[in-house]
């Protein structure tokens, strides 16, 4: 029997392209926990939001982090809330500026 394919949710793919715009930094957990591990990198850094923090648990496990005015948030829970971001909205309406004028240019 044919497995049914899970539907992709629109605002979550446009989420996850949102965040692909954002600074992405590749940590490794070590010994502490996934979240203490991306707030001591952030706080030693001086990482300004919005960013995307990668943590890698093990070799298998990764954890996905986004750093934003408000504090730290799981990135899936940004990927379907962006618009609650406004960070986020911002670069949104930057993202959409640039592929207007680019649109504009190519068609004289």
């Amino acid at each position: 029997m044919a497995r049914k394919r899970k539907r992709k949710s629109r605002r979550r793919q446009e989420g996850r392209k949102i965040l692909e715009l954002v600074p992405h930094y590749n940590i490794e957990s070590g010994e502490e926990k996934p979240v203490t591990a991306a707030r001591n990198y952030i706080s030693s850094l001086g990482i300004v939001p919005p960013a995307l923090l990668i943590v890698k648990r093990n070799e298998h496990t990764t954890d996905r982090y986004f750093w934003a005015e408000k504090g730290l948030f799981g990135a899936q829970y940004v990927e379907e809330n962006h618009f609650l971001f406004p960070s986020l909205q911002s670069i949104d309406v930057q993202e959409w500026d640039k592929g207007k004028t680019v649109a504009t240019v190519g068609s004289r």
